[in-house]
């Protein structure tokens, strides 16, 4: 793929169209703008982190220390459900991200991705998969496990995301933290983005399946730590954003068997100063987009509901600088970004699309809030 990372430059945010290995960030973050209105649609939801509505309306939250919320359609019930997955809550573990079965009204199942106790101080990132049945999730079932299981409290990833047509779910895993090596190698999942069936099975036509010893889940390699995710709704293409280091996050359209460069290529640095790899290598993606010094991205959302001024356009969570992205595209190409929500000054975890169009924001703080975001 051809350098098309496009950074933010002074408070006019126009681009700075340099050659791969020189472009620099000259500021950040994006211009405000207040051409939206946002309320206060649910409280009480104990740091937030993965949304996802029901066919009816309803909306399912994770809560990262392993509690589960159903919130009616208005926003005023919350009901806690039962039988969820039994989560290792420490570091930046926990109940992480959630997906409905696209045939939720006749199977009632949804999906969790947690970090997942293993032997001897070790610990993964997992997928389950249960009934939504009243109150409780029941049958609960593990259809996916990180290999191997090591000892590391940060970077589980994860988002979980279905594929355009219902037949596959995409799920994205960091690199552990301190597991840089794994990251490059086909017989580990670590560092991955990972296809399967929504029963678990591996589909035939994934990228690694006749390489010997690969893990046959894989479907790409490189990746730091992914936090957001979307299949784009007309391409079924699936674009994932991941924390860089020290600088250097960034946007990826990531296709089939292709490797985004990490820990072998980054435009971030180690903490504290101190050079990673290179900034572009041959045979390595370079990605769409990214922001440096770092915004920490949650989750991002292509919107594709009533809403003219916002269709087409890219919204992305920032933990770091407290608030929502909205990235407008041109040919394939970022041109502008602007922030909204930043009165509220809230680290945002995840933003997802409503059946009526809006936007919902998850705040990730103890006392969590969601709110209900449309255009001016």
């Amino acid at each position: 793929m051809k350098r098309r990372d496009l950074l933010l430059t002074g408070l006019s945010l126009s681009l700075l169209l340099t050659t791969p290995a020189c472009a620099q960030t000259a500021s950040h973050p994006a211009p405000e703008s207040n051409a939206f209105e946002a309320s206060v649609f649910a409280e009480g939801i104990e740091q937030p982190w993965g949304m996802a509505f029901l066919p009816d309306g309803r909306l399912l939250v994770t809560e990262k220390a392993g509690g589960i919320k159903l919130i009616s359609k208005d926003g005023k019930s919350l009901q806690s459900i039962s039988g969820g997955p039994t989560v290792v809550d420490y570091g930046q573990g926990g109940l992480l991200g959630v997906a409905v079965d696209p045939k939720f009204s006749e199977n009632g199942l949804v999906y969790f991705s947690f970090s997942e106790e293993g032997e001897n101080d070790t610990a993964g990132t997992a997928v389950a998969r249960g009934k939504l049945d009243g109150s409780a999730i029941t049958g609960l079932q593990v259809i996916w496990r990180q290999t191997p299981k090591v000892e590391s409290a940060n970077h589980w990833g994860s988002r979980i995301v279905f594929s355009k047509d219902g037949q596959y779910l995409f799920i994205t895993v960091g690199d552990r933290a301190n597991q840089r090596p794994l990251v490059q190698r086909l017989d580990t999942t670590v560092g991955k983005t990972l296809r399967i069936h929504p029963d678990g099975s591996i589909p035939d036509d994934n990228p690694f399946v006749k390489t010997a010893r690969a893990k046959p889940e894989i479907w790409s390699l490189g990746h730091r730590n992914q936090q957001g995710a979307f299949v784009h709704p007309e391409t079924g293409d699936l674009w994932t954003n991941e924390h860089g280091p020290q600088g250097g996050d960034e946007i990826n359209i990531v296709k089939p068997g292709k490797n985004y460069g990490w820990p072998l290529i980054t435009y971030g640095e180690e903490y504290g100063g101190g050079k990673i790899g290179q900034t572009a290598k041959e045979g390595l993606e370079q990605p769409l987009y990214y922001w440096t010094p770092s915004m920490a991205p949650g989750n991002m959302v292509f919107y594709n509901g009533p809403y003219k001024q916002w269709q087409g356009k890219v919204f992305v969570a920032s933990l770091k600088f407290r608030y929502l992205g909205m990235i407008t595209l041109e040919n394939g190409k970022v041109v502008k970004e602007e922030k909204l929500l930043t009165n509220f000054r809230e680290r945002i975890r995840d933003v997802v699309q409503g059946p009526d169009g809006a936007l919902y924001a998850a705040f990730d703080n103890a006392e969590g809030r969601i709110v209900r975001v449309v255009p001016k």
